[in-house]
């Protein structure tokens, strides 16, 4: 039987098989070998028995019993070797032996790596390989393909020197193939990097880390539809939260900063390109910003080229590419952070996270993150005193930053959420729990922390408001006080009267921060008659903090100059010198000449009345004196001058009368605003003789009567006071041993007068009877005067005075 025919690969057209024998045919050159390199001598074949030539068309078929003499597998697979080496395919067998018949991007990348690999990169040699690249395009794919074998290849061998090169070597030609081929590139060179990342070595890390840096930076002309950066999402955050278990701290330190600027690199390389992955979806976002905030954490002062300093540069390039639509998803994971944490409390890293959040994001997207602020409250409505406390104070440098007019659609309902839990801090500072169940204890101190918060929070949110928006903010927050029988309720209907009276202190501090920034061209704008009515209201309550707090109120919306501060310095002495005052130049306006007709009588007769309270201290009778002379100063005109001095002579001869019921501390704090108000009012005006007598009197009490002059009663607390300053009769005395002094002395009075009842004739008696009825009916003469007098006429004229029902002359006839 013939032997059989050994089978070759199918050659290239134009490509022939040289001749397997010792010598090879003529004209056949073969290719130059490298110096030492020797082409092997092939094992001879056995000879083929010869066949006649057949006819053309005639074909010839052999049996398939027939067998044909085998041939050994060494020679066998040489012969495929030299087949895949002509095929321009990697031979399994001939690496260094026919390395001149490889393909030339293959010969063109080895060139560049040295015998040495601490010789780096061979320039002459790589800058060919990029001429060649950029000369033909479509073999880059080949080219990075290839750099990726001979990498992996170095990389399972642990010689990180070729490695490096490698590197090295797709960097450059990333920068340099700035084309629509790149794609092809990009491929090879992403799987390269992520080779480097799985692996265990902390540097190469490094390497991979800024090779993906530099890639980041290139802009590409074309979209990539099908590139996926998820895993380096991942392993850069994981980087982030890197604790090496190496003792030199700089490798930890390296680390992190490397995978705080992979992040940044990702986010320049996406954020900008709708086609490729959305690093806005949650899933990346949980895993982003958590890593940076953990860094940030961190902060040191001076501490430059620290990770906290390049994560702030991360997160405030992350934050300045967000759209409206990404800020939620951007902000979310940041709450999320500091509550797992408890990062709220102690307050400053969270208002500094969020001072660059506010800084970073677009203006006009900055009540998206009040919005979710105010959510996270609402959320938290169940936790500790101090977590919420901490939101709000954030919410708070937020609201200063957010200076951009308003604070989103809804403003009321911001001012809402912040009464709200006004209304619960109260109810869990009264029953002692910050939850329904009573489980969870709180303490007034916390509670009282929270509310304060809350209250300057609701002064910063207003600050940033328009002044038509700040009038609806105090008449909303107006509308929340309780008053019996005039508005609802804010408190529970456990809270009871301490309830109410807790949080109608707290709304009207929050009216007094709303009101002290307020600007307005004119105070009928300003106190509206549904505004003012119900403020004048609480002038007459019995609780002097709620009074004074509303005096203040009226102050500040008066005050227009912002002259209550330089008043509240001056009042410790009567000489006052109003020229350091900013004086009103302008004639008032028409709308102020209007309030002033309109309100300024109901406004002088609760001041009066406010005077009378009992309860009233040094700084109620101060903050009166401040508003009269704001009053003076902001209405600078003769009928309202005429009008406050008429109050003020009221005012003196309340404090002299013996009918009424005022305390000696009462007495003397009128008597000191009398001569405060009537020492500036005096001032306003050209030099009169009311001005020369206002100085004498005050001259006269000052050797006389110090006890009413304004620096002993409005600094009654910081001035060391004794009885011996005052007289007998006043009850001024600020120590247990006076008071007693005093109490002996009317009991002396007391048994003085039951004496002479006992002792004295009868006639003495008798006359000292009547004399005293006598002074009796003229004060009854003196009240029903009053009763059927109308009130004072602004414009000074008094009305004809009309016959006392009591004096009246009635005919015979007249039926009753």
């Amino acid at each position: 039987m013939p032997a059989t025919l050994p089978r070759f690969p199918n050659m290239p057209r134009g490509v022939t098989v040289p001749t397997l024998l010792g010598s090879l045919p003529r004209g056949i050159n073969p290719p130059s070998l490298p110096r030492g390199v020797t082409l092997p001598s092939l094992p001879s074949l056995p000879s083929l028995p010869r066949f006649p030539s057949m006819p053309r068309g005639v074909t010839m078929s052999l049996p398939r019993a027939v067998a044909m003499p085998t041939v050994s597998q060494a020679p066998r697979r040489l012969l495929q070797d030299c087949c895949s080496v002509f095929d321009h395919q990697t031979a399994g067998g001939l690496c260094g032996c026919c390395w001149a018949l490889r393909p030339r991007y293959k010969r063109l990348v080895d060139n560049i790596f040295p015998e040495d690999p601490e010789d780096g990169l061979v320039k002459a040699n790589m800058e060919k390989l990029t001429f060649f690249a950029l000369s033909a395009p479509e073999k880059l794919d080949r080219i990075a393909a290839y750099l990726l074998e001979r990498l992996t290849r170095d990389l399972n061998r642990h010689r990180y020197g070729y490695v490096c090169i490698a590197m090295e070597a797709l960097e450059q030609l990333l920068l340099a193939c700035h084309c629509q081929s790149i794609n092809l590139l990009v491929e090879s060179f992403l799987s390269t990097l992520r080779l480097l990342l799985e692996a265990d070595k902390p540097h190469l890390h490094i390497l991979a880390t800024n090779s993906f840096v530099k890639f980041a930076n290139i802009e590409e002309d074309t979209p990539s539809y099908h590139r996926s950066y998820d895993f380096f999402v991942s392993r850069f955050s994981e980087m982030c939260h890197s604790e090496h278990d190496d003792p030199d701290e700089l490798s930890t330190f390296r680390i992190r900063v490397s995978g705080i600027r992979g992040l940044q690199g990702v986010v320049r390389k996406t954020v900008d390109n709708e086609l490729q992955v959305n690093i806005w979806e949650p899933r990346h976002m949980e895993q982003i910003v958590p890593a940076l905030l953990v860094n940030l954490e961190q902060h040191t002062p001076n501490d430059s080229g620290s990770p906290a300093e390049q994560t702030e540069v991360c997160f405030r390039e992350l934050l300045g590419r967000a759209a409206y639509g990404h800020i939620n998803n951007a902000i979310r994971p940041v709450l999320m952070h500091l509550d797992s944490h408890s990062l709220w409390e102690g307050r400053g890293f969270a208002v500094r996270c969020f001072q660059i959040i506010m800084y970073s994001i677009q203006s006009q997207h900055s009540h998206l993150v009040i919005q979710q602020l105010l959510g996270h409250l609402d959320a938290n409505s169940r936790s500790p005193a101090s977590v919420r406390a901490g939101i709000v104070e954030v919410l708070s440098e937020a609201a200063v930053i957010e200076a951009t007019g308003s604070v989103g659609p809804t403003v009321l309902e911001v001012f809402n959420t912040l009464l709200r839990q006004l209304r619960q801090s109260v109810d869990y500072q009264l029953t002692g729990y910050y939850d329904n169940a009573g489980k969870h204890k709180t303490t007034s101190s916390k509670e009282e922390t929270l509310q304060d918060a809350v209250i300057r929070t609701i002064g910063s949110f207003a600050n940033t408001l328009p002044v038509y928006q700040r009038s609806e903010v105090m008449l909303f927050i107006m509308g929340k006080i309780p008053v019996p029988g005039i508005y609802p309720a804010l408190g529970s209907p456990n809270a009871g009267f301490e309830g109410s009276r807790m949080i109608q202190v707290m709304l009207l501090k929050s009216l007094l921060q709303v009101s002290e920034r307020y600007e307005s061209s004119n105070l009928l704008t300003a106190l509206p008659s549904s505004f003012l009515e119900p403020l004048l209201s609480f002038t007459l309550m019995e609780d002097p903090e709620i009074r004074l707090l509303v005096l203040s109120i009226l102050t500040s919306l008066i005050d227009r100059r912002h002259n209550a501060a330089r008043l509240s310095g001056a009042t410790a002495s009567a000489a006052f010198d109003v020229s350091s005052l900013e004086l009103k130049e302008d004639r008032s306006s028409r709308q102020d000449i209007l309030f002033v007709r309109k309100h300024a009588q109901r406004l002088y007769r609760h001041v009066f009345l406010a005077c009378k309270e009992e309860s009233s201290s040094h700084s109620h009778y101060q903050q009166l004196f401040i508003l009269l002379a704001v009053l003076s100063v902001e209405l600078a005109n003769e009928e309202v001058m005429v009008d406050l001095i008429r109050l003020v002579l009221a005012l003196q001869e309340l404090a002299s009368s013996n009918q009424e019921p005022l305390t000696p501390l009462n007495r003397c704090g009128v008597h000191a605003v009398c001569a405060a108000a009537l020492g500036v009012m005096s001032q306003l005006g050209p030099p009169s003789p009311v001005q020369q007598h206002v100085a004498q009197v005050i001259e006269r009490r000052r050797k006389d009567a110090p006890h009413l002059l304004p620096e002993n009663i409005f600094c009654l607390v910081r001035c060391n006071l004794t009885f011996e300053m005052f007289p007998p009769e006043l009850n001024l005395s600020l120590s247990p041993e006076d008071r007693g002094f005093v109490e002996e002395e009317e009991r002396r009075k007391r048994l003085e007068v039951v004496e002479r009842f006992q002792t004295a004739p009868f006639e003495e008696i008798a006359a000292h009877c009547g004399s005293r009825a006598s002074l009796l009916q003229s004060k009854l003469d003196q009240v029903f005067d009053l009763i059927i007098r109308p009130p004072p006429s602004p414009s000074g004229q008094s009305p004809p005075r009309s016959t006392p029902l009591y004096e009246m002359k009635f005919p015979d006839l007249c039926v009753y």
